[in-house]
């Protein structure tokens, strides 16, 4: 009866060792997925607020034709499409609302270029400094201040 009882004791620790190193384990796993969570939260909590990307707001203005200040080869003529970039939707409304002085400063500015201006390394980039410019200027008493983030040019051809 000895040999019996001896077994069954081994047996009985061998079967509390498991329950200790299974009970353990499951501890430790539990206690892996918990801090995982918590630290995916904390990573959500402290990440920055991605602002929300806005459509960008574009103002067409229609082609029109300038006459160039006279060089060498006399006589010339800018043919050219403009869209405006803006930052806001007040700057939108308020170039609509004085398109017809939009267009006028335009061609003021565009007439009074030489065609070698506008087609030398550096000239657009100038030109659309300088429509940023003269657009940004107040229209009238009071207005808000516009906002041109760029000057594209869609069509542009000198003659």
């Amino acid at each position: 009866m000895a040999k019996s009882s001896g077994g069954s004791r081994k047996l009985l620790w061998a079967m509390m060792v498991l329950l200790i190193l299974s009970s353990s384990a499951a501890a430790v796993a539990l206690y892996m997925v918990f801090t995982q969570q918590g630290s995916e939260a904390q990573a959500t909590l402290n990440a920055p607020e991605t602002p929300e990307q806005q459509a960008p707001i574009f103002l067409p203005i229609e082609p029109f034709t300038v006459n160039l200040a006279d060089d060498d080869y006399g006589p010339r003529l800018l043919y050219t499409g403009l869209t405006l970039k803006l930052g806001d939707e007040g700057s939108q409304e308020i170039l609509k609302q004085h398109m017809p002085q939009v267009r006028s400063r335009l061609l003021t500015l565009f007439s009074g270029k030489q065609a070698g201006e506008l087609t030398s390394p550096g000239g657009k980039q100038r030109l659309e400094e300088q429509v940023i410019a003269a657009l940004e200027a107040p229209m009238s008493e009071n207005q808000p201040d516009v906002a041109i983030n760029e000057v594209l040019f869609t069509e542009f051809i000198v003659q």
